[in-house]
């Protein structure tokens, strides 16, 4: 675990920024950008001040170990108490801000979180500028002007993942049978595929694609994780929580009567309504020992994505005192919506079955700030990008109603998302 027994000094500056019209993609330089962003705001940065690269757990590690986000979080406070920070602004991800992803597994590679030399924000009508040097001279300057266009991807060709559609259809039907014996309840299971371009895809292409077309989903780059997340697992301001629980899903209609059809369907599922109600107990029993008071509705309603539905409950928190941004992800993840019932029963289950390791497919990505200020999204509809290769990963629960050749529907559905951000023209 590669974390600094005496963490560097930073002099971290945010300055407000009075005229700021160019879209925040476009500030970004080819490389390695970082992103978190709804619609026309968000934070993006770039540059490495501080990192932090978090080694696996060892095989047999419980799957609900948290030691990496309880070591996440004291390099965090290590960071802040080393760091000389002038925060001209004041509000939520400003001053010293982390992106970060989290493996789904423990022991599994691919956790970091990364200080940006530069951050760029927008929220509510204010933005700002925040630079993060190594001298106290160091200073904010002006507002870089918009970087190289992105690129096309120009053409991919695809290949299959670790399970064929066969094969996955066959871990379903086996998934269902041991639901049906009172093994679990739930679990989650997800496919792979890949894409492969003629030379380094470009992120910010597939950021302004992703972002223009799923303009309410949290559209994110971290470490070479890209996508776009509908699913929010914690927003956290002073001591106030917000989560999303997406859970049940049916793609859009054909047209207008069809999309109803689809959405009354849905809504009247038995089987989807009891996937849904376990995610929501999940997140009900993480987060009663962190909060002074909760509200979560009794009933869901219905979320409209541009290819997808779901049924979703956006649930609201007060955090105890004391309880940081990061001890609520390590209690939330994972959640039934990406996991399943019980816990450990459905993570044992999803190692044996899949054929893959997921990396930080389904695991948490967002961003901190140094008042503990964060949003963190579950990493789905997304792909890991390293030069000219994608992969790419869809999933879905799988209950004791699951029909194999549905849920592949439906992950073929989840997998449109990537596939489309991928192909210049789409």
């Amino acid at each position: 675990m590669n974390v600094a027994l005496s963490p560097p000094k930073m002099f971290v500056r945010t300055v407000p920024l009075s005229d700021h019209t160019a879209g925040l993609v476009r500030l970004l330089p080819d490389g390695a950008p970082l992103a978190w962003l709804t619609g026309d705001e968000g934070v993006v940065g770039w540059g490495e001040a501080a990192r932090l690269d978090l080694g696996t757990e060892p095989e047999g590690t419980a799957p609900t170990d948290t030691t990496r986000f309880s070591e996440a979080a004291r390099w965090l406070n290590g960071l802040m108490e080393h760091a000389e920070v002038s925060d001209g602004v004041g509000a939520a991800g400003t001053g010293l801000v982390a992106f970060g992803t989290f493996a789904f597994a423990p022991t599994s590679p691919g956790s970091a979180l990364v200080v940006p030399r530069v951050l760029v924000g927008r929220r509510g009508g204010r933005s700002w500028l925040t630079t993060v040097g190594d001298e106290p001279g160091d200073r904010p300057g002006e507002l870089p002007p918009p970087a190289s266009a992105p690129r096309p991807v120009g053409p991919v060709s695809w290949t299959q993942g670790s399970l064929s559609g066969e094969d996955w259809m066959s871990a379903v039907a086996g998934t269902v049978e041991r639901i049906r014996a009172g093994e679990l309840d739930k679990a989650v299971l997800a496919r792979d595929a890949f894409a492969e371009a003629a030379s380094p895809i470009d992120v910010r292409t597939l950021l302004e694609r992703l972002r223009l077309r799923f303009p309410s989903c949290f559209t994110f780059s971290v470490d070479g994780m890209v996508g776009a997340t509908p699913e929010l697992l914690l927003r956290r301001e002073g001591d106030r929580l917000t989560s999303l629980v997406l859970a049940g899903t049916r793609p859009r209609g054909e047209d207008p009567g069809d999309d109803r059809r689809l959405a009354d369907e849905l809504l009247a599922s038995a089987k989807d309504v009891d996937e849904h109600r376990m995610a929501v107990d999940s997140l009900r029993t993480a987060l009663a020992p962190l909060a002074e008071e909760m509200e979560v509705p009794a009933r869901p309603s219905l979320l409209r994505l541009a290819n997808v539905q779901h049924l979703a409950t956006r649930a609201h928190a007060r955090l105890s005192p004391g309880v940081s941004a990061l001890d609520a992800v390590a209690a939330l993840h994972p959640t039934a919506a990406v996991g399943g019932t019980p816990t450990g029963t459905a993570m044992r289950l999803i190692a044996g079955a899949e054929g893959m390791d997921r990396g930080g497919y389904a695991g948490p990505v967002g961003w901190v700030d140094g008042a503990g200020n964060s949003e963190w999204g579950i990493a789905l509809r997304c792909a890991h990008v390293d030069g000219a290769r994608a992969r790419l990963f869809a999933g879905g629960g799988i209950v004791e109603g699951s029909v194999p050749e549905a849920e592949l529907a439906e992950t073929e559905s989840k997998f449109r998302v990537m596939r489309e951000a991928l192909t210049d023209g789409a």
